[in-house]
């Protein structure tokens, strides 16, 4: 790792993670939990084992809903969501790896209406970065970690998952 990379204690963040989310399961066992691909889906997949949901684990590709690739030279790959329990009036639990500008979670609330209206959307990040450029605040977060502009953390896996700032 050289000076300009940074590691991070992933299974704390998750633990951190699981903890503030047990108490929404207790309250809302039929919960949906759902990923977004691929980090996002990564970290819902551990938890929603470890948090014992009934429900199946979803998953949202939201390429098509992104609206900033041209500026971040990302190059869309379209791929097929998968969710198969009923949202219709239940509580959704979204899980993404790093909440940064709020673009993300933006794609997949519009890709997530496409199955149903949820009853309540409960988004939980391993990871808060901070410098939102849309009002989204999440309500379960594993680490909090302020970094300047032009930084990245990115989360690598499925096994063994890492995240490294850069």
């Amino acid at each position: 790792m050289t000076p300009s990379q940074q590691s991070y204690d992933v299974d704390a963040a998750l633990a951190a993670l699981r903890g503030q989310l047990a108490p929404l399961v207790e309250a809302t066992p039929d919960a949906v939990m759902v990923g977004v691909e691929t980090g996002g889906a990564w970290i819902a997949e551990r938890l929603h084992a470890d948090l014992g949901l009934s429900e199946p684990l979803g998953t949202l590709n939201i390429s098509f809903y992104r609206d900033d690739f041209s500026t971040v030279g990302l190059h869309p790959s379209v791929g097929p969501s998968s969710i198969e329990a009923e949202i219709d009036g239940r509580t959704v639990i979204l899980v993404d790896d790093v909440l940064y500008t709020g673009r993300t979670v933006r794609a997949a609330l519009n890709e997530l209406f496409d199955y149903g209206r949820p009853a309540a959307v409960r988004l939980a990040v391993l990871v808060d970065r901070g410098a939102r450029e849309l009002p989204f605040a999440p309500d379960a977060v594993g680490l909090h970690i302020d970094i300047e502009r032009g930084r990245q953390i990115k989360l690598t896996g499925p096994e063994p998952l890492r995240l490294e700032m850069r």
